[in-house]
């Protein structure tokens, strides 16, 4: 899996509700009824950050996943656009790190194999030191451990890589790295 260099086309299906502005954005200076109510969201698969307009008289709350895909949505009119990490809502910015944290915890497969399948970029970096806190010794005894077994879960990573503590801390800190910073060379897990 080399990492994301260029932007994907490929769209999210479902997004995780980040802030719900029900009258828009406090600047927008239309009347209040022609105002049209504004989700910030996450997307699951890319984490793009995207900005939705809500249909009428749907009940949103901030955690809720919000279907965004090709068919019937319930509580999604359109996707209006991406947004950038600066563009997020104070609310939105405070409630993206666990948000993250519960999108990593319900795809825990997915990045079991990141770490079962991450390969060097060049002959003096490999993926996995792109990681946050990610070291020498950490890379080696990851390196070693995948050999014998490929990893099960983030529970069987923290039992046979006694550096690797919280392998789930490792991944969410570089989608956030990512995230925050668009210029970022290589991009992991998130879309450009």
């Amino acid at each position: 899996m080399p990492p994301k260099t260029e932007r994907t086309d490929k769209k999210e299906v479902e997004a995780v509700v980040l802030d719900y502005l029900q009258w828009g954005y406090a600047s927008d200076r239309r009347p209040l009824n022609q105002r049209e109510s504004i989700i910030i969201a996450v997307g699951t698969d890319q984490f793009k950050l995207l900005e939705l307009i809500a249909k009428k008289d749907v009940a949103i709350n901030l955690h809720d996943k919000v279907y965004i895909g090709e068919e019937e949505r319930k509580h999604v009119e359109r996707v209006k656009r991406r947004l950038s990490y600066d563009e997020l809502t104070p609310t939105a910015k405070g409630e993206l790190e666990p948000v993250v944290e519960k999108i990593i915890a319900a795809s825990e497969g997915r990045f079991v194999e990141f770490y079962n399948t991450a390969v060097p970029i060049s002959l003096k970096m490999h993926m996995l030191n792109l990681l946050p806190g990610f070291g020498k010794k950490t890379l080696t005894d990851t390196l070693e451990e995948r050999q014998k077994k490929p990893f099960d879960s983030f529970e069987d990573i923290r039992a046979r890589v006694k550096t690797l503590q919280k392998p789930e801390k490792f991944i969410r800190e570089r989608i956030m790295l990512e995230l925050e910073n668009p210029e970022e060379k290589y991009h992991l897990f998130t879309s450009k």
